[in-house]
């Protein structure tokens, strides 16, 4: 989450402006002559309907979040849906219990996903929900490191450092999981048109203090597929040659809900036997509102045993592997209605329709002599592209600016190690994101591209505002 600091003395003197006697049911009466302190707590109670119009009337100044086309998170669930999460709103999912029947939803959750990812006995798998990848990310990257550390207790700590190999492009939750636990993060750079990990670099990386390798299977960055059978292949070498056995985890914090429907035969989840454990975002192409992730290893070998709690204090025996404790859940049960309401079926007919967006959205794109493409929504469906060479009136910051005063979030920003040089635009097509609202897009982009190719020249920015998007 983001790190906020207190209010500054001038904030905390700031007095209420004057309301308005017609706004909501203000009462110069019962005192409410102005507005509430909004870095103070106010001296009294509001009336519910005065605070929520305060609260309401703010949150108007965000963005729609249905033309959000940066971030991967469901913005559209039926009705029905909604309705569902509203009932278990108050239902803490830890308490499993308390609430049986919510835990049950959970556990079939976790059969269902094991299943679909090809488990070789889906009745070992063990998994868990979690707050969302990031969580997901943190418990897999803890069992990698527990396992080396049962392999190498004559040497750590001491001389041995773990560490972790993973590209460039992978989400800031890998960053965190080697600062917050010690293990060196073994990261690699783009280079020229590679814009993800590959299996030779991969393998270059490891050696006997290598806990895994991290694959992304659809990278934030562009929505390409990262390699998965491949390094497997390269590690299985690595092994042969060097005998250490360097388990892969699979970031499928999108892919693993679009692959399993779209792409069957590709070769990234459990039927490869070097994949150890697999994340998703259930409030990603999961379909479901934030936040629910989810996380699951091949059997119970591959998350040892010590890294799980039991506590009796809430009733009963419950095992448990989680950073926190309280969680709502409403996103549980709305996993599982998505997965019963679609099927195999349902999801499959809805991720094609988004992928078919996306290649629509990137063809056209394309067409307009403006942008480079450097994906095309394949894979995720979810395409890059950047400036042609040639242009040089703007820039992707000038796009991203000026489609945003039409309502649409467009991120622009740059890419890591070593492509800081490129700037691109991306565009994440989701359910929910029609195939009307990417003709009104492109018919903004269209309209906006006439006035920005009379630009001198980009528009200049401060470096540290060049862009509002961070991965």
């Amino acid at each position: 989450m983001t790190l906020h600091k207190g209010a500054s003395p001038a904030d905390r003197k700031q007095t209420g402006h004057p309301v308005n006697p017609f706004y909501g049911e203000a009462d110069p009466v019962a005192g409410m002559e102005t507005a509430p302190p909004q870095h103070t707590l106010p001296d009294g109670p509001l009336a519910p309907h005065n605070a929520y119009q305060f609260v309401h009337d703010e949150l108007m100044l965000d963005g729609n979040s249905r033309l959000n086309l940066a971030t991967f998170v469901t913005t559209w669930m039926e009705p029905q849906a909604g309705v569902l999460m509203a009932e278990c709103r108050d239902k803490n999912m830890i308490d499993k219990d308390e609430y049986p029947r919510t835990a049950e939803l959970e556990k079939r959750c976790v059969a269902m996903l094991a299943d679909l990812w090809h488990a070789p006995d889906p009745s070992s798998a063990v998994g868990c929900s979690t707050t969302g990848s990031s969580e997901a990310c943190m418990l897999a990257g803890m069992a990698f490191k527990r396992r080396w550390m049962q392999r190498n207790q004559d040497r750590y700590p001491g001389s041995a450092r773990p560490n972790l190999v993973m590209g460039a492009n992978v989400q800031v939750c890998w960053e965190k999981f080697c600062n917050f636990w010690e293990v060196e993060a073994r990261t690699v750079p783009m280079e020229g048109d590679r814009f993800h990990l590959d299996a030779a670099s991969a393998a270059e990386q490891c050696d006997e203090n290598t806990i895994g390798v991290v694959a992304i299977l659809g990278s934030t960055f562009d929505g390409s597929y990262e390699p998965v059978a491949d390094i497997c292949a390269a590690l299985d070498e690595v092994q042969e040659k060097r005998g250490w056995d360097i388990p892969v985890h699979v970031d499928g914090a999108s892919g693993a809900m679009v692959a399993p429907f779209l792409d069957p035969e590709l070769m990234w989840d459990f039927r490869l036997p070097r994949v150890a454990s697999i994340n998703t975002s259930g409030h990603k192409y999961g379909l479901v509102y934030p936040g629910v992730g989810w996380a699951l290893w091949r059997d119970t070998e591959a998350l040892p045993e010590e890294l799980v709690f039991r506590v009796n204090y809430l009733g009963g025996d419950m095992p448990t592997f989680a950073l926190n404790f309280s969680r709502p859940g409403a996103q549980v049960a709305a996993q599982y209605y998505t997965f019963l309401r679609l099927g195999r079926a349902g999801f499959r007919a809805v991720q094609q329709a988004t992928r078919d967006v996306a290649g629509s959205m990137a063809e056209r794109i394309g067409a307009l002599g403006d942008f480079r493409m450097l994906t095309r929504g394949d894979q995720l469906p979810v395409f890059a592209f950047t400036t042609a060479d040639h242009v040089t009136a703007f820039d992707v910051f000038d796009v991203s600016r000026r489609m945003r005063e039409r309502g649409w979030l467009l991120p622009a920003y740059t890419f890591p190690p070593n492509r800081e040089d490129l700037s691109v635009l991306r565009v994440v097509c989701r359910n929910g994101f029609s195939m009307d609202l990417a003709d009104l897009f492109l018919e903004d982009l269209e309209q906006l591209l006439t006035e920005l190719r009379q630009q001198s020249g980009p528009m200049q920015r401060p470096e540290s505002v060049a862009t509002a998007f961070h991965h």
